[in-house]
């Protein structure tokens, strides 16, 4: 997921260098939104991932 982000957001820094604003903005927009979603399952993740049975 993260790579993801990564992926879309260095997208739409080559859209946006070589002028193509319609899609730069867009592919920041999912870029940003595919980070939040990533926070977030990162952070339900390490708070009810697998948990040592005793």
């Amino acid at each position: 997921m993260l790579s993801a982000a990564i992926i879309l957001l260095v997208l739409a820094l080559v859209a946006a260098f070589l002028g193509f604003g319609g899609i730069a903005g867009t592919a920041a927009g999912l870029a940003k939104i595919a980070f939040f979603v990533f926070i977030i399952l990162a952070v339900l993740g390490f708070l009810f991932g697998r948990r040592p049975t005793v």
